[in-house]
């Protein structure tokens, strides 16, 4: 099927989003079914003392749950302080957090201590930015001075009272949870579920269906049965084997029946272009290791020039770390969501 579509439905119990594009899987959420607490999440907690060794403190969180904060310069344990968590932990450790709070809706994020007005760079059109400035300005208007604005790039097509009404809510909603520092742990803002991130982060669909068997008519749940696999089939009956370890993620490229001179080559590539959606929707991360199916050293540069190219487009934390004595490729991608296998437990 040409074109995008959005499909909102339940799996397995739980609610999920998925973004399908000419009929592949591009993005998936599916909610936890636990009291963990997942990215986003804002919550009041209570600093500990500062852990040697480790240059940061743990933070008393709400149900019992501990986070980790690492910035702790000017903070002193037992005092109670807002803090936003970033990624989820592994299993036995502490849930990483951040005192840099974002308060994030479709069209606007409100960054407290991150003061200024700052609009999408996809919205390139003079007169609509000039627009969106006053509008900000407007909902902005007597705020304190350390309040940021960024507006996203969905408010170029929006109209101009939604994106107002838009800024003038989180504007709100931060002012009350900047507010309320005083207390025993609590959650101020939950994340947001899947269903409404959806809505939220993703570019409008050609098509949107969030009827009941949405994921069986797309495709969806098919998908995601492959993405529990470990191989995954390349064009030409390659294949690329994606392996998680307690150290690393050890990715295998294979060329499969094709012999031809030039098959390393084009395994090699086709793998490089779909790792990174591929550890997106199978939520890893951490060190990655790829052995490349056979090729010329002199095609290294080439192998080098599309790795760069498939994960600046994919727009996550990622260093390419180089080339190792044995000639694999190693880099490194920050942990942003539960591993799928973990959500599906």
């Amino acid at each position: 099927m040409k074109g995008s579509v959005i499909a909102l439905d339940h799996f397995r119990g739980r609610e999920a989003a998925a973004r399908m594009v000419d009929g592949r899987l591009e993005e998936l959420l599916i909610a936890l079914d636990d009291n963990r607490l997942p990215p986003e999440t804002l919550c009041r907690g209570k600093l500990g003392r500062p852990v040697k060794g480790l240059g940061g403190a743990f933070v008393d969180l709400p149900d019992g749950q501990s986070g980790f904060l690492r910035q702790t310069n000017g903070l002193r344990p037992g005092m109670s302080l807002l803090v936003q968590v970033t990624g989820l932990a592994e299993g036995g450790k502490a849930v990483p957090l951040n005192t840099r709070l974002m308060f994030k809706s479709r069209y606007a994020i409100i960054t407290p201590d991150a003061p200024g007005l700052n609009i999408s760079r996809q919205i390139d059109d003079a007169g609509r930015s000039q627009k969106l400035s006053q509008l900000a300005q407007e909902a902005m208007a007597g705020a304190d001075p350390s309040l940021g604005l960024i507006l996203r790039s969905a408010c170029d097509a929006a109209e101009d009272e939604t994106v107002l009404a838009d800024i003038v809510h989180m504007r709100s909603l931060a002012e009350a949870v900047l507010a309320d520092t005083e207390g025993a742990p609590e959650i101020l803002v939950d994340a947001p579920a899947p269903h409404h991130a959806a809505w939220r982060d993703w570019a409008t669909p050609d098509s949107l269906d969030d009827s009941d068997g949405s994921f069986a008519r797309h495709n969806v749940d098919e998908a995601i049965d492959q993405l529990l696999q470990p191989e995954v089939a390349l064009p030409n009956g390659a294949t690329m084997v994606i392996e998680t370890t307690r150290a690393l993620i050890a990715v295998d490229v294979n060329t499969g029946p094709d012999t031809s001179p030039a098959a390393g080559l084009k395994a090699n590539i086709a793998s490089v272009r779909d790792l990174p959606r591929q550890v997106r929707l199978r939520g890893i991360g951490g060190q990655i290791v790829i052995d490349f199916a056979p090729f010329l050293k002199k095609e290294r540069q080439i192998l080098e020039q599309s790795l760069r190219a498939a994960f600046r487009q994919d727009g996550r934390d990622v260093t390419l770390a180089g080339w190792t004595p044995l000639g694999n490729y190693e880099l490194t991608r920050k942990r942003d969501r539960m591993p799928l296998r973990q959500v599906l437990q």
